[in-house]
């Protein structure tokens, strides 16, 4: 698309209308009047993103409009939590509540608005969604930022296949809204339109890695076996990974790349240790109603079957804060209310998904700064690090 220079790109009607922008930001020849430290304020660098931002509000009012049209209700989580979730590998944003006495307590920025909706299923409410603003820390990259947005959303009485109907139909929706002919992310594209192709973790591992992922599960996990098949694939280990860890690296390493080509992959059934959050599935308690969305190789959404048992959730919050004080040396208050809640949670099935991460496959924007509107300053490291 041919523009004068300095000229803002106008949103077009195809996804190939983002071409010259994409363009800009990959070859740095072909953007002299911008260096790497220009602020997202600079009229001529937000000439640039403006078209990314733009089909973001596109996308946003159409998902909006089509969980109104399902019979959802939108709520608005409080982002200042006693816990920002229990998660080992999760790193929150801390601070303090100071009362008007000057009593201290200390509060997270929640990591995802989870524990609040659960709350409000236990109120009553049956179909909810929300676009949360959330913040984890020690996240960089083309694909990470400390503050994005969640689309979270739960049906209560909704089996688990439900819910990953909802991301086929979402998926449609956005990508009409932005006039988008396909996802694209380096190089892999993935029609939205086709509905997604459910495949479990346990043939994924078979197919892409070569690896018999259940021949390591019993009632307690296999490390040894499960190293063995990783070191004969070529993944390198850790002397104190534990099996979870081995399991993510061949995850990530091997079979995420193979997600999502085409169409869009369902990745369906985690072994129960890899779902905090979620239900065991009925016929066979090793795995666990938990499903990740992708497209293109890239991670889009979490979806589970939720857990509804207390002193089961109480007891996997425990497991995972102390792996994480093994770790990273901290680990996170319990949500005591938010357990007192889950005794009263109907059955629900829920997702969330990351906003930024699908406006950035359908405009095939290279970076998630790109879509935000406001994107946070990268710190002491410097912008190159956030790309």
């Amino acid at each position: 698309m041919a523009r004068r220079p300095g000229a803002p790109l106008q949103f077009g009607a195809h996804i190939s209308d983002f071409a010259a922008i994409r363009q800009c930001f990959r070859e740095p020849s072909s953007r002299p009047r911008m260096t790497a430290v220009s602020p997202f304020w600079s009229p001529r660098r937000h000439a640039d993103r403006r078209p990314f931002l733009v089909a973001r509000n596109k996308i946003v009012a159409a998902l909006r409009g089509w969980f109104e049209a399902q019979g959802f209700i939108e709520v608005e989580p409080a982002a200042l939590q006693v816990s920002p979730g229990n998660e080992t590998h999760l790193h929150a944003f801390a601070t303090e509540l100071i009362s008007p006495g000057g009593t201290r307590h200390r509060r997270y920025l929640h990591t995802s608005p989870e524990f609040a909706m659960k709350k409000l299923l236990a109120a009553g409410e049956t179909r909810i969604f929300a676009f949360s603003r959330v913040f984890r820390n020690r996240e960089a990259g083309a694909l990470h930022a400390p503050e994005f947005t969640m689309l979270e959303w739960y049906r209560t009485g909704a089996a688990y296949a439900a819910v990953m109907d909802d991301c086929g139909a979402l998926l449609t929706h956005a990508a009409d809204a932005a006039a988008a002919a396909a996802m694209g992310w380096r190089g892999r594209s993935a029609d939205p339109r086709r509905p997604p192709v459910a495949l479990t973790v346990a043939d994924a591992f078979r197919r892409f890695a070569g690896i018999d992922l259940a021949a390591t599960l019993a009632e307690e996990p296999d490390r040894a076996a499960l190293a063995r098949s990783a070191r004969a694939i070529g993944i390198r280990l850790a002397a104190d990974d534990t099996w979870s860890d081995i399991f993510s690296r061949i995850l990530v390493e091997k079979v995420e790349p193979e997600l999502g080509l085409g169409q869009a992959t369902l990745l369906t059934d985690y072994p129960a240790v890899e779902a905090a959050l979620a239900r065991r599935k009925p016929k066979d308690a090793r795995l666990a109603e938990r499903f990740e969305l992708y497209a293109c190789g890239v991670e889009l959404a979490n979806g589970f079957g939720e857990l509804t048992d207390p002193a089961e959730q109480r007891r996997r919050f425990q497991l995972e804060m102390a792996e994480k004080q093994r770790i990273h040396g901290e680990r996170y208050p319990l949500d005591e209310d938010f357990l007192a809640a889950l005794a009263a949670m109907p059955d629900a099935a829920g997702v969330a998904l990351g906003l930024d991460r699908l406006v950035m496959l359908l405009t095939g924007a290279p970076r998630i700064d790109l879509v935000q509107w406001t994107p946070v300053d990268g710190g002491a490291d410097g912008d190159d690090a956030w790309r």
